[in-house]
């Protein structure tokens, strides 16, 4: 967004949450619900008049490598989008090594939970494992009116290296607003009217993308998303409604009903 550079320093803790140090601070900014500040164009944190963009790539990764403690140190206001998924986050993580965790559970659902706005909505339906359908109706013609259907058994890599992306047409008057400054050919798929600026890592791609933005948004719930035992349905959504729906299920797993059960 900022155009920015930035460094990130990803450390160990000992505490359980990933909390978030922006500008060289002091302050610690905890990926939790409570802490979302902005859903426009991404995910934002913020606390103590400081602030962190573009989490939910970050926390995306954190999801799929099931890693629940961190500190991470930046010299800026907001995550590098290095290629613009969440690919070099899982490397990174993967030369480091990462603790599995000791109590790893699933989430199981005892009853539908619901939430829409406007045209966009979302729906956790009770299944036997997780499977994500998501809908999307983009002014694209691979992109309209079109779902794409991911289970816990297929493909990880398919999702995480998934990149963002955006109308190609859009991109001059984001950029005149003071957003999408960072925007290159080699972090963000643009799309044209009939294609795209650069040849897509799978088909579907953006669709992909978007499930990832789900999970990473999801798990700033405290909850792994890729733990439910669930059918996760998301429609014309995005990061507001992802949060929302998040909130939701924050609530309903605080009251029991959603049940813990060791794997």
């Amino acid at each position: 967004m900022s155009g920015q550079e930035c460094t990130a320093r990803v450390c160990p803790s000992d505490k359980k949450g990933i909390f978030f140090y922006p500008d060289s601070s002091d302050t610690a900014i905890e990926a939790t619900l409570s802490n979302v500040i902005s859903t426009t164009n991404c995910t934002v944190l913020g606390k103590e008049g400081k602030q962190v963009r573009v989490v939910e790539h970050f926390m995306g990764a954190c999801a799929f490598q099931g890693i629940d403690s961190l500190n991470v140190y930046l010299s800026s206001s907001e995550l590098p989008i290095l290629d613009g998924s969440a690919l070099v986050w899982m490397e990174k993580f993967n030369e480091t090594g990462v603790t599995a965790r000791e109590s790893a559970v699933n989430f199981s659902l005892k009853i539908p939970l619901s939430h829409s706005f406007g045209n966009a909505d979302v729906t956790l339906l009770p299944s036997e494992s997780l499977k994500i359908t998501y809908y999307v109706n983009f002014e694209h013609p691979d992109l309209h009116d079109t779902s794409y259907n991911w289970t816990i058994d297929d493909s990880y890599f398919e999702i995480y290296e998934a990149r963002t992306f955006g109308y190609l047409k859009d991109l001059e008057r984001f950029q005149e607003a003071g957003l999408a400054l960072g925007v290159s050919i080699d972090n963000t798929v643009g799309l044209t009217e009939t294609g795209y600026t650069t040849e897509l890592r799978s088909k579907f791609e953006p669709i992909k993308h978007k499930i990832l933005d789900l999970i990473g948004d999801l798990y700033l719930s405290g909850i792994n998303p890729l733990d439910l035992k669930a059918h996760i349905v998301a429609r014309e959504a995005g990061h507001r409604i992802h949060v929302e729906f998040a909130k939701i299920l924050y609530n309903y797993s605080e009251e029991n009903l959603c049940q813990p059960l060791k794997k």
